[in-house]
């Protein structure tokens, strides 16, 4: 097949791997001109090790991935831990160590193992038009490319999602803003091997290990969305969000420059659909699926989907139509239970109900791992890189 993916973000170049392997020609299209991608880092679970072991790159991610063995809450006022654990059993279980990684630097691996001839950036799609044969993409510059088959995984704003629905989607604030970015590791804060969360408020600070001595950092503060935010104040809004909180956490503050490595990202979603194609055209990852980053799984739920889709191409011969169906068929339900399991973890952990989070919080004080484990392996265990109901 001659295969346009519009965005090449995590999901979009690992479709374009998985799609390469079976000797497709593959061409993807992006707006942005260099890789600079939204946020500092993102957890690969094992479900999204597995889909990146099994596009062969195996190695090269494991020597991207921090070192993560442990887990830890910590009280955000007094720095007193509630509760530390290790992570054996979420390896143990699904036969795959979880890694916390740079986004740019997976998405650069990415890129390069999809080869530079095959991406084209700076160019921003207008519209889609399809016959019975064939689907043509317009870019806003007056080219055109066509092809048999178009992914759309052009992000949260997705103009694929537009043109498969037939309408605009609304998107939906999940009442927080996360504030995040990379900084030199400072075991003052946390471990070197340790996810490290601070809480209290309704509000979170965590840092997780990544590859470079760097610690990927995460700020959650709840607000309504809108409050105007100016780049030449740095850190401010976290310095006022967090004055007070234990050493640890200003520390951290301390550590960062805002100049190299800071975003600020308003968290929004989506309501679970389940109109994924449209002819020769279909969603993958956030256009598909937007989703709160509170369980970790945005980026595992996008390769899920390369995964699936690699396997349909591959195993069935009724027509490019009917292999969407079926994608479309084993995919939406999965990914809707994602969104909703982060939505309701967003509620209980930023305090939207204060009762709910105190809760939360006294239970961590009592937590030894049994239950956050349950939490983490749960969000993979209908995964489908399991196999006959094994997380192996």
């Amino acid at each position: 097949m001659r295969v346009i993916i519009i965005g090449a973000g995590i999901g979009g170049t690992s479709a374009g791997i998985a799609l390469q392997r079976l000797g497709h020609d593959v061409r993807i299209y992006d707006q942005i001109r260099e890789n600079r991608p939204v946020g500092a880092a993102l957890s690969l679970w094992p479900n999204g090790v597995k889909v990146l072991n099994w596009l062969g790159l195996r190695d090269e991610v494991a020597a991207l991935g921090g070192h993560l063995d442990t887990m830890a809450y910590v009280d955000g006022h007094t720095g007193d831990t509630m509760c530390r654990f290790s992570l054996d059993p979420v390896t143990d279980q699904t036969g795959q160590r979880s890694y916390p990684v740079a986004r740019a630097d997976l998405q650069g691996l990415l890129m390069d193992t999809v080869g530079a001839d095959r991406i084209h950036l700076g160019m921003r799609m207008q519209s889609i038009s399809q016959t019975d044969d064939e689907v043509t993409v317009t870019f806003e510059n007056g080219q055109t490319a066509t092809a048999d088959l178009v992914i759309g995984a052009d992000g949260a704003r997705s103009l694929t999602r537009d043109y498969v629905r037939g309408t605009p989607t609304e998107r939906r604030y999940s009442g927080y803003t996360n504030f995040n970015g990379l900084v030199p590791i400072d075991t003052r804060v946390g471990p070197v091997d340790q996810w490290t969360t601070y809480v209290a408020e309704g509000k979170r600070v965590s840092v997780m290990p990544v590859a470079g001595d760097r610690f990927y950092f995460f700020c959650d503060v709840p607000q309504p969305s809108g409050i105007p935010y100016d780049r030449s104040t740095g850190i401010a809004p976290l310095r006022e969000a967090f004055a007070g909180w234990a050493p640890g956490v200003q520390t951290l503050l301390d550590s960062i420059d805002p100049a190299t490595s800071f975003n600020r990202v308003e968290i929004w979603d989506v309501d679970p659909f389940h109109t994924w194609t449209r002819g020769r055209v279909v969603l993958l990852g956030d256009s598909a699926h937007n989703t709160a980053p509170d369980i970790g799984q945005g980026a595992c739920s996008a390769l899920e989907d390369s995964y699936v889709l690699g396997l349909l191409f591959a195993t069935t011969s009724l027509g490019i139509e009917d292999t969407l169906r079926r994608y479309e068929h084993a995919r939406t339900q999965r990914a809707a239970d994602l969104v909703l399991r982060a939505r309701k973890r967003a509620a209980e952990t930023h305090g939207f109900e204060p009762d709910v989070t105190e809760a939360w919080y006294d239970g961590l004080r009592r937590e030894t791992g049994e239950n956050v484990i349950r939490g983490i392996v749960g969000n993979i265990a209908d995964s489908p890189v399991s196999i006959g109901g094994l997380l192996a």
